[in-house]
């Protein structure tokens, strides 16, 4: 079957983007000051030959540290997903945007792709989004058309690349038309953590070439 993407605008594409990369650039200064010296003591005594000026004692070097922020390290990525109760687990490659703005994602319905310009599965704000097609020429129906089938309570799980699991509860199932995709929710930066899964559902549309809805579930961490 044909390949499908998520209609995902150029405008919220930069805007996601332009959020993700932030840069702080921090300066630093050091200045001393030298300690005030006593004034010469003043004496009866007649002066003398004047005293040739001896060369001025070199300060102590003082350290400069550089105080530029570190930057935060980067949580580690998702590798696999699994939804035990409908036999779903695949693996997870990160993924981008394609050349019209839409979401990238793997040509294989075997592998779920992870919007690596969103949040990370077991971040602290936000949704992390992953999403699959329902189907592939390469590997026919995926595991992702199960979705239809997640009851809100079941058990989604997460594994980063440092083996790391992260759970989750699903709480919503919804298919909404994709025409009506609410992008703004879906690709949240902010915002309680949750883990957003997409793929399409509904009829399938042969004059446009992709299905006429999007299965999406939604799932908030147990805490686990």
């Amino acid at each position: 079957m044909a390949r499908r993407r998520l209609p995902l605008t150029r405008a919220l594409t930069l805007a996601l983007v332009s959020g993700l990369v932030a840069a702080l650039l921090a300066g630093c200064s050091s200045s001393s000051q030298r300690t005030p010296q006593p004034a010469p003591a003043v004496t009866s005594t007649p002066p003398g030959p004047t005293a040739t000026a001896g060369p001025t004692p070199a300060l102590p070097a003082v350290p400069v540290r550089d105080a530029t922020a570190p930057a935060p390290t980067p949580l580690p990525a998702p590798v696999r997903i699994a939804v035990p109760s409908e036999d779903i687990d695949m693996a997870v490659i990160p993924v981008g945007v394609e050349d019209d703005g839409s979401m990238e994602l793997p040509p294989d319905a075997d592998e779920a792709g992870w919007y690596r310009f969103g949040p990370v599965p077991g971040g602290e704000s936000g949704n992390a989004l992953l999403a699959a097609h329902v189907d592939s020429r390469r590997s026919g129906i995926g595991p992702f058309a199960a979705l239809r089938g997640v009851e809100p309570g079941a058990s989604v799980v997460v594994t980063s690349s440092d083996g790391t699991r992260h759970a989750y509860r699903v709480t919503t199932v919804e298919k909404i038309a994709k025409d009506q995709a609410p992008l703004d929710v879906w690709f949240a930066r902010s915002g309680p953590p949750r883990l957003v899964l997409v793929t399409c559902g509904g009829a399938w549309q042969a004059d446009i070439g992709h299905y006429a809805d999007n299965v999406v579930v939604t799932a908030e961490p147990t805490g686990d």
